[in-house]
């Protein structure tokens, strides 16, 4: 049995925070802003995941309401996302994520961000696509205002 979820996040850039997409920190002017590490490429990642499963948001899992998840690595919140997943009987058939951000360039990083959500999530790399794109200077990504991120995923029944 297959399962279909979609999953979006978008965070502001602001000056004295981290930039952290799929788990690096990638050296940056500015960063991202949020209650976590503002990871919007695993917050979309999760999110599609949830939704395949029809078990909610990161919102209702780790409430930006919560201190305990102030400044939280996004990659343990995945961690638990896919433990989540795992405990209703669903594992990763393939993840397709897109990040949309004028600057920096990201495909340095690509692969690291694959490894990292692979790895975090107990399957193998070729099971995850990261992919980036501007937006021509259109828009608050293409004004260097914040990043967002779309994210499918395909969640398989796990047989015995």
């Amino acid at each position: 049995m297959f399962r279909i979820g979609h999953g979006y996040d978008v965070h502001k850039l602001v000056e004295g925070r981290k930039l952290i997409l799929g788990g690096v920190d990638i050296p940056h002017t500015v960063g991202l802003l949020g209650h976590s590490d503002a990871d919007v490429l695993l917050h979309a990642v999760m999110d599609s995941m949830l939704g395949a499963l029809a078990l909610g948001d990161i919102g209702k899992h780790f409430p930006d309401t919560a201190e305990e998840y102030r400044g939280a690595d996004s990659m343990k919140l995945l961690e638990r996302i896919a433990e989540i997943c795992r405990e209703n009987g669903y594992i990763i058939g393939n993840i397709d994520a897109t990040v949309i951000a004028q600057a920096p360039k990201l495909a340095p990083h690509i692969v690291a961000m694959r490894e990292n959500i692979a790895r975090v999530c107990g399957c193998d790399v070729s099971q995850i696509s990261v992919k980036a794109t501007t937006e021509e200077h259109l828009g608050f990504t293409g004004e260097k205002l914040g990043i967002s991120a779309h994210c499918v995923a395909l969640m398989v029944k796990e047989t015995s």
